[in-house]
């Protein structure tokens, strides 16, 4: 029986001894901080490592966790400014700075930034209308991270970051958005398509303009081209002439030839002889007169010579093609003559320098 209780001692002893051991034995991993208390009340705080307790008296309290957490708040209803209710999700960035402060200042810290954060963005959105609320998401993160860094400091808490992942509008809200964008992209895509056919129109008609005036370039040149030619034929003729020196005579068998080319055309209903045209008429009429039938002049050039030859047959065949000529251009007179300023008709015997007793020899 003794031995039997002393088997007993010795098996508990080493069960204290090793439950002891376990106790003050304690690995730390890396980022991360113990909160140590003896008999109820804060001693130290051990950092990462092997670290020895005391056993039985010693007790680890929290272990914190020193990395940057991430934490997903559900949607919280918002009022807004308008008095529209939208659902906001936010995500929170922070980390532990001082283990004890966050151990003992406060009993559930992540509770307790959650809470804030909802009141933080309340106050916030209660003061936006909604379309700023949904443009204005940096200006609310900086609010909020201001707010939550300020309160949560003496906590031993840093709030590094704070996002809004989502803003959601009633259905109504988000339907008439819908239709405000698509009227927004419409408007958008007229003004484009009105640009793209005013810039069309602009180019179309600057085109049209530059071909107009390459074409009156072209027509003012060509017409400077010909004016300069005609100028040019103008003066070669009018210097052929006074070089020449015609004869008047010459001259009044030119205005003879002409006056058919002058009645000719169905249009010319009218046509006027100038005066100088008269007096170069009277002038060729006063010489075929001679050649008459007759008349001394053509009885003397129509006398053979005293060596026996024969009449000059060129001066008959000449006198011949002069009343051919001065028939017709009679006929034609007669047909298109214009009456007289004293509303007589202009008789072609006068225009031709002849009496009326030879208009029928």
């Amino acid at each position: 029986m003794p031995d039997a209780v002393l088997i007993a001692l010795v098996v508990a002893a080493v069960l204290l001894v090793v439950i002891g051991f376990y106790k003050a034995v304690k690995i730390v991993p890396q980022q991360r901080m113990d909160v140590v208390e003896r008999l109820g009340r804060y001693d130290r705080t051990l950092k990462p490592g092997l670290r020895i307790l005391v056993p039985f008296f010693d007790s680890v309290r929290t272990k914190v966790d020193m990395r940057e957490q991430v934490v997903s708040f559900p949607p919280q209803p918002v009022i807004t400014s308008d008095n529209l209710v939208v659902s906001i999700d936010t995500v929170l960035y922070f980390r532990v700075v001082d283990p004890v402060r966050a151990t003992y200042e406060i009993s559930n810290f992540l509770q307790a930034i959650e809470q804030l954060t909802v009141t933080t963005l309340r106050n916030v959105i209660g003061s936006m209308d909604m379309e700023r609320a949904l443009t204005s998401r940096d200006e609310i993160n900086r609010h909020l991270s201001g707010v939550l860094d300020e309160t949560t400091g003496r906590w031993g808490i840093k709030v590094t970051r704070v996002e809004i992942k989502a803003i959601e509008p009633p259905p109504s809200i988000r339907d008439a958005m819908e239709k405000q964008m698509r009227a927004e992209r419409d408007r958008r895509a007229a003004i484009l398509n009105a640009e793209g056919t005013k810039q069309s129109q602009i180019l179309t008609a600057d085109g049209e303009r530059q071909a107009a005036i390459l074409r009156a370039q072209g027509e003012r040149e060509a017409r400077i081209l010909q004016a300069e030619g005609q100028a040019k034929a103008i003066a070669t003729v009018f210097n052929a002439v006074h070089t020449a020196d015609p004869d008047p005579k010459v001259l009044a068998y030119q205005y003879l030839q002409a006056l058919p080319q002058i009645a000719n055309g169905q249009a010319n209903k009218l046509w006027i002889i100038p005066a100088e045209m008269t007096k170069a008429l009277e002038g060729i009429g006063n010489t075929l007169t001679g050649l008459l039938p007759g008349h001394p002049d053509l009885a003397a050039l129509t006398t053979p010579p005293g060596n026996g030859e024969a009449p000059g047959e060129a001066i008959n065949e000449a006198l011949a093609a002069a009343q051919a000529a001065a028939a017709e251009t009679e006929e034609e007179a007669r047909k298109g003559l214009p009456a007289s300023p004293a509303g007589d008709q202009v008789a072609p015997s006068s225009v031709l320098g002849q009496s009326p007793e030879r208009e029928h020899c």
